[in-house]
């Protein structure tokens, strides 16, 4: 079965660092673009970075562009965000999804992505 597990999720303090891990099975990552949406309570999903199927571009939300990067490890079959200068508006429920349109381009709709997984908790305190 196509699995996307999200991990590494937790508690930090604002201005703080944050890993988080993305780990997949059941389908060839490096045919997929990966992107990470979060949700917070009470708010759409929303789209914060996205990785091209050969690590050749990426793309951000505006919200994040500086603060956060994505990357990915194809013989592991993971993809990872790092966040830095965390915020408190960052706290979400944090989702990988895999695209087969390979551009790596951050598409807003949660109905572009064939496979989701579920999510991690990031919780930002001030």
């Amino acid at each position: 079965d196509v699995q996307l597990q999200a991990s590494g999720g937790g508690l930090v303090h604002s201005g703080g660092s944050l890993r988080i891990s993305c780990a997949t099975s059941g389908f060839t990552l490096g045919d997929y673009a990966i992107a990470w949406f979060r949700q917070a309570p009470g708010n759409e999903r929303e789209g914060v970075a996205c990785i091209s199927s050969a690590d050749g571009s990426r793309d951000y939300a505006d919200s994040v562009k500086g603060r956060f990067t994505i990357s990915r490890d194809n013989a592991k079959n993971t993809v990872y965000l790092y966040m830095n200068g965390l915020k408190p508006q960052d706290t979400a429920v944090y989702y990988c999804a895999a695209d087969g349109n390979k551009a790596g381009i951050l598409r807003k709709t949660t109905g572009a992505y064939d496979f989701w997984g579920q999510g991690t908790q990031v919780t930002v305190s001030s």
